[in-house]
């Protein structure tokens, strides 16, 4: 009976064979050469999962030769933990999101997304770090499009910055997933008569986004939200909740590109996950 660590390696290395051009080399260094980027990418999403430092992580995959040949290595072959924080400056965020796209599609996904966003805290850092890299954002906002069906994270939006309404972040994951989505719901913080009349009439996806009581005609227009869709936009706090507490509330990494490529891999290992512990066949004829 596979473990649930080598089932989430098993979808692990599915979803990186369509991300990663180089899955059919040799992953290991072959004279002078490095890591593939799909063993590399392999690695980060363990170490994700397993919550770990990198030093950490090399040391327990050490240990745990079926999972090292799943990737392509053999326990002997796995970078020093240097060599695996310094390959994430590799990785691109594009990457990244086609990983997290490719997760998504290990689930069947409904036709109602919910939206929200949260705030990740940004590790702790020394004083004259902070100084030198001009580093005092605490907190980095993530915003994610959530299937209300399967609670699988379909999109993920990052910022470090207050630039930006919520409503314009909604229109962008909106428009990437149009096709797919019947209704988008979300709080009254999405509040925005044009994101409505967009989301209607040039997406064709029904808006569940309840009014701010400004004016008695608010009230009416509430009335007409059927409350049992609207109120799946709990799903996505649900989905935060969860993804903190089973990989972390802090980022590890420091530079902000590299927070974002970290949160994006978190949102694809959350799938992976959940289709691990489901135990969601892997799709056939790949």
């Amino acid at each position: 009976m596979p473990t649930l660590i080598s089932r989430f390696t098993e979808r692990v290395t599915f979803a990186v064979k369509r991300v990663a051009d180089d899955w059919n080399e040799p992953a290991a260094p072959e004279r002078g050469g490095g890591f593939t980027d799909a063993a590399m990418i392999s690695l980060h999403c363990l170490r994700i999962y397993l919550n770990t430092t990198y030093r950490m992580t090399i040391d327990l995959l050490t240990e745990m030769q079926q999972i090292c040949r799943e990737i392509g290595l053999e326990p002997a072959d796995l970078p020093d933990h240097s060599t695996l924080c310094l390959a994430f400056d590799r990785i691109e965020m594009e990457v990244c999101r086609t990983l997290l796209e490719q997760s998504a599609q290990l689930h069947n996904t409904g036709p109602i997304g919910a939206i929200d966003a949260t705030y990740f805290e940004r590790s702790p850092a020394s004083r004259s770090y902070c100084n030198n890299t001009k580093y005092d954002v605490q907190d980095l906002k993530a915003t994610k499009l959530v299937d209300t069906e399967t609670n699988v994270i379909l999109d993920l939006h990052c910022t470090t910055t207050r630039e930006g309404s919520d409503a314009d972040i909604c229109k962008q994951l909106a428009r990437k997933h149009a096709g797919e989505l019947q209704a988008l719901t979300a709080d009254k913080g999405y509040d925005c008569t044009w994101l409505r009349e967009y989301l209607r009439d040039d997406l064709g996806v029904r808006p569940l986004i309840k009014h701010c009581i400004n004016k008695p005609y608010d009230h009416a227009h509430d009335a007409r939200i059927d409350d049992d869709l609207y109120h799946q936009r709990s799903m996505s706090e649900s989905v935060f909740s969860s993804v903190k507490r089973s990989l972390g509330v802090a980022l590890r990494a420091r530079i902000w590109y590299r927070e974002f490529r970290e949160l994006a891999l978190m949102c694809a290992v959350y799938n992976i996950k959940k289709a691990a512990e489901q135990e969601i066949p892997i799709p056939s004829g790949d």
